[in-house]
């Protein structure tokens, strides 16, 4: 794998044309199966909310379906730890979405822009106490519960998209990734099953930027690790402490103006921190 897969050269042998005539049919196939699958997730969900979770799957389905279909196998998920490598990602996969919510939400709510209102607990106690009790659950607890979900849509997106787009050598695959991803949340989105603040053409520009940027940061770990868990666990882990805690504690007639996944501060935060990171050398692990 060409480390530059940015700037990929045109393909020169053989071998290299047939990688991406074959990356480009997995492509194919994949989304043939990721659109109708996705199309009933959001009617069922509309319906009936636990189909979200269907829903969630629907990427990993589509890969798994691909795999079969084109006899790809499954060596390419990487569902090997990645060694030491792997380990040393976990306390950035913990504290990563706690300072981003710690930066945007606590400047809205310092800045008097969101109320702050730590939500109902299992513990009685003053809300600072009772916000961090909560944080630390969701960084264990409720990381661990979101792997349900974050594993379907990881098998699809960073498990076989992300690489296929790198070997078909799409112009930058980790931006064109991260903005397929947004795509498929808007029309849940726009449908009001997901966090949306009260300018809806602002909401989706904002949140394009948050996922785009998320996404990038997602899949540098997959890339960098050779193990799409790091992804997995990333993505879980975000939900829980972003959703389940920051947005809980978050209320006010402009919270979702200026926090949440379609808020002005949270785009602006990882937006921040994907640049950030797109600075730093990238050493790359085989898929």
């Amino acid at each position: 794998m060409n480390p530059n897969f940015d700037h990929a050269p045109a393909a020169g042998t053989d071998r290299e044309r047939e990688r991406i005539r074959l990356a480009r049919r997995g492509l194919l196939v994949f989304f043939s199966m990721l659109i109708p699958l996705s199309t009933l997730g959001y009617i069922l969900a509309l319906k009936i909310p636990i189909f979200v979770l269907f829903l969630m799957w629907t990427p990993g389905l589509s890969s798994i379906l691909a795999r079969l279909l084109l006899r790809e196998g499954t060596a390419d998920i990487s569902l090997k730890t990645g060694g030491r490598r792997t380990w040393r990602t976990l306390p950035f996969i913990l504290l990563f979405p706690a300072v981003i919510g710690l930066f945007a939400y606590g400047t809205a709510w310092i800045a008097g822009l969101v109320d702050f209102a730590a939500p109902d607990f299992f513990i009685k106690a003053p809300p600072a106490i009772v916000f961090i009790g909560l944080l630390l659950l969701q960084m264990v607890a409720g990381t661990a519960v979101g792997l349900i979900g974050s594993v379907g849509e990881e098998l699809g997106w960073r498990g076989y998209m992300l690489t296929r787009l790198i070997d078909a050598r799409v112009p930058r695959p980790m931006l064109a990734s991260g903005m397929i991803w947004g795509v498929w949340h808007l029309p849940v989105m726009i449908a009001g099953l997901y966090y949306s603040g009260p300018y809806p053409v602002l909401s989706v520009i904002l949140f394009m930027v948050s996922v785009t940027s998320f996404g990038f940061i997602i899949g540098r770990l997959r890339l960098t690790t050779g193990s799409i868990w790091p992804a997995v666990f990333l993505h879980s882990s975000w939900n829980a402490i972003i959703q389940d805690v920051f947005d809980a504690s978050s209320k006010g007639g402009n919270a979702l103006l200026w926090t949440g996944e379609s808020g002005i501060l949270v785009a602006i935060a990882l937006l921040a921190a994907a640049w950030f990171m797109s600075r730093r050398p990238m050493s790359l692990r085989p898929f």
